[in-house]
C-alpha cells in the first residue's frame, strides 16, 4: 500500500475520536457519556460545533482516500464489495459533520453511518473468512456481534446513546486497525 494511503488511514480514526474527545473537554460543563449523544457535541447554535462537525468531515475525507487505495490489494468481490461499502460508511460520517445534529437529515445520516459501516466491515470479513483469511474473517464476524450486542444492551441501560455509539466507533476503529495493519504486512 502507497505510504500515503498508509497514513491517512492511520490518522482518520485518531482525528475523528480527538475531535470527539475535544469537543466533550470544551463542553465537559453540561455534556454527559450516559445522558447524551455524541452527536450533542456538535450541534447546530453551540459554540465551537466546527470542532467535532470538522474533524469528521476530515476524517472521512481521509478514511476514503485509505479505503480507495485499499481495494487494490484485496483479492476477491466479496472483500471489494465490503470495503466499497465501508467507504460508503464513512461518507456518511462527513455528512454528519456537514448536517449536524438539529438539521433535519442528521438522524438519517448518523444511523447510516453505524449500520453501512459495520456492514461494510462485515461483508469484508466474510470475505476473508470464505477465501483467504479464516482467522481474520472470524475476528471481524465476532467482532461485529459483540460491538452490535453491547451496543444494543447500552442503548437500554442508559438514557443517552453516547455510551453505544461510542462501542460502535471503538469496534468500527478496532476493525480498521487491523484491516491497516494486515494490508501493510
Amino acid at each position: 500500500m502507497e505510504k500515503n494511503r498508509y497514513l491517512a488511514g492511520v490518522f482518520s480514526p485518531i482525528i475523528a475520536l480527538g475531535g470527539v474527545g475535544a469537543a466533550i473537554i470544551l463542553n465537559r460543563s453540561w455534556w454527559r457519556i450516559t445522558e447524551n449523544a455524541i452527536s450533542d457535541l456538535g450541534k447546530v447554535g453551540l459554540p465551537h460545533n466546527w470542532v467535532m462537525n470538522s474533524a469528521f468531515v476530515i476524517a472521512s475525507a481521509l478514511g476514503i482516500y485509505y479505503a480507495l487505495g485499499s481495494l487494490r490489494e484485496l483479492k476477491n468481490f466479496v472483500q471489494k464489495l465490503g470495503v466499497g461499502i465501508f467507504g460508503a460508511g464513512l461518507l456518511f460520517l462527513a455528512l454528519i459533520g456537514i448536517f449536524p445534529e438539529g438539521t433535519s437529515p442528521h438522524y438519517y445520516v448518523s444511523w447510516a453511518f453505524f449500520i453501512t459501516a459495520s456492514l461494510g466491515m462485515l461483508i469484508t470479513g466474510i470475505g476473508f473468512y470464505v477465501e483467504e483469511d479464516r482467522k481474520f474473517g472470524a475476528f471481524t464476524v465476532i467482532l461485529f456481534l459483540i460491538a452490535w450486542f453491547l451496543s444494543m444492551e447500552a442503548m437500554r441501560t442508559f438514557k443517552g446513546v453516547a455510551v453505544p455509539e461510542f462501542i460502535g466507533a471503538f469496534g468500527i476503529a478496532t476493525w480498521h486497525y487491523t484491516l491497516l495493519a494486515r494490508l501493510k504486512g
